[in-house]
């Protein structure tokens, strides 16, 4: 199943070892879910990532972003057509869009619905319950 994540997801996967990020980003890694992304996703995801905050080891990062970029799938996206209030937050929307798969964060409201054109955006805790029921 093809996923897009929120950089707030997947950073709250990689800090936490239990809950529902970290479960998607350990689904991620295992090939359980496919995470869609285009180069500006990927840049993002390694920027935050390297935050001296986190106190991440540069190289796990590097490998993590590699295994992301290698094992993901890489897509070319048009602009998204609806602003949104942080420009950044539109390469997800349009990547979800792009390939009819959810958009998962933990920040519904920097996705407004007047904004998503039809994507689904879910709470890591709705998209996990319902991908356990798919599954089951």
């Amino acid at each position: 199943m093809r996923i897009v994540l929120d950089t707030n997801v997947l950073v709250s996967g990689v800090l936490g070892t239990t809950g529902p990020p970290a479960r998607l980003v350990d689904g991620v890694l295992e090939g359980e879910l496919e995470l869609v992304f285009d180069v500006r996703i990927l840049a993002e995801y390694e920027d935050v990532l390297r935050r001296p905050e986190l106190a991440l080891p540069r190289p796990a990062v590097g490998r993590l972003v590699a295994s992301l970029e290698r094992f993901g799938l890489e897509v070319v996206l048009p602009p998204w057509p609806v602003h949104l209030p942080d420009p950044d937050d539109e390469a997800f929307l349009a990547a979800a869009f792009a390939l009819g798969c959810p958009l998962v964060t933990g920040n519904l409201r920097h996705f407004p619905a007047s904004a998503r054109q039809g994507v689904e955006v879910l709470s890591p805790r709705d998209f996990l319950e319902r991908w356990r029921a798919g599954r089951a």
